[in-house]
């Protein structure tokens, strides 16, 4: 499975794109990959630091995506600036990350990684920890994620 991350300057600038040149890419790509899925998020605010797309300082990155009982949306979004954001910025193997936002109440967490070993030290000490004080499981209809390997030949 490979995962693309693509950001863009501004939402004109993702239409023009999508208006103007997509399908012509698209159709050099015909046959090189199969189910691919496409979401486009809405950045809602930084997970530790300014993010910035630079990912030579990170070997990992953690993608979770989230879909959220409608009624607990407003909590959820507390609970990430409150309690998951904090915990993250605190570890200090992570780099910086972001959160998201697409239609149908779904959100993205993004965060990025010195390695997998530090990623690994936060996960261990805190997640289930920081899920609890949370209430994840009440705010989360579905989740989903991955851990990516970064590949350096990839990053433009």
């Amino acid at each position: 499975m490979v995962h693309i991350f693509a950001f863009w300057e501004s939402r004109a600038f993702y239409d023009s794109f999508m208006a103007r040149s997509h399908d012509r890419l698209a159709s050099t790509q015909s046959g090189t990959f199969k189910d691919a899925q496409v979401r486009l998020f809405d950045y809602r605010f930084d997970v530790k630091t300014g993010f910035e797309p630079r990912f030579t300082d990170a070997d990992l990155l953690r993608v979770a995506l989230c879909r959220v009982h409608e009624e607990r949306v407003e909590h959820f979004v507390l609970m990430q600036e409150k309690v998951w954001n904090p915990a993250m910025a605190g570890s200090p193997g992570m780099v910086r990350g972001l959160f998201g936002e697409a239609p149908g109440n779904e959100f993205m967490v993004l965060s990025m990684w010195r390695s997998a070993a530090e990623h690994g030290k936060y996960r261990a000490e805190r997640v289930e920890r920081l899920a609890l004080r949370a209430q994840t499981e009440a705010d989360v209809a579905a989740l989903t994620g991955d851990v990516v390997d970064m590949e350096p030949s990839w990053t433009v």
